[in-house]
């Protein structure tokens, strides 16, 4: 198992991760990650100041991913497009991906917030126990619309 930063070469088997899992729970639909316009070119977006994606590999194959990026202009990270595929769940990747996006977060922004939906028990699970708090709405500038579920997390400032 490998953590890395995202290549130009990730972006084919990294989208097809990201759009398996949100057909699995099928959020293939407006308002998800599904119409992000950068989905097929996720290491260019990444490439920026204040953002980073990185993907995990087992035996040479990329099974998953997360990123971290600006959400609005106050501070704020967001936690974005961590998936996994279905075989590469309940063996700590996640967990593994998350500390890493937190670090990097925590260097760069003030707080760090995510949108998900009700279903991702366990990612939900995750994010609480890595000092994410339950919003009862979502930021103001939010536009994946169909999620229902919102989280954020205050970094210590030193």
């Amino acid at each position: 198992m490998r953590i890395r930063e995202i290549t130009a070469q990730d972006n084919p088997a990294i989208e097809r991760v990201i759009r398996d899992v949100l057909i699995e729970y099928q959020l293939d639909r407006p308002g998800t990650a599904w119409e992000d316009a950068s989905l097929s070119q996720l290491s260019d977006y990444y490439e920026q100041d204040g953002r980073a994606y990185w993907v995990i590999e087992v035996a040479g194959e990329i099974v998953g991913g997360v990123g971290i990026g600006p959400f609005g202009d106050a501070g704020v990270a967001e936690l974005q497009k961590l998936y996994l595929k279905k075989e590469a769940r309940g063996k700590g990747y996640a967990g593994q991906l998350v500390e890493r996006a937190l670090d990097f977060a925590a260097s760069h922004y003030k707080a760090c917030y995510l949108e998900t939906v009700k279903e991702m028990d366990a990612a939900r699970r995750l994010y609480l126990r890595n000092g994410f708090v339950e919003l009862a709405s979502p930021l103001a500038g939010s536009v994946h619309h169909s999620m229902d579920r919102w989280y954020l997390k205050t970094f210590e400032q030193e």
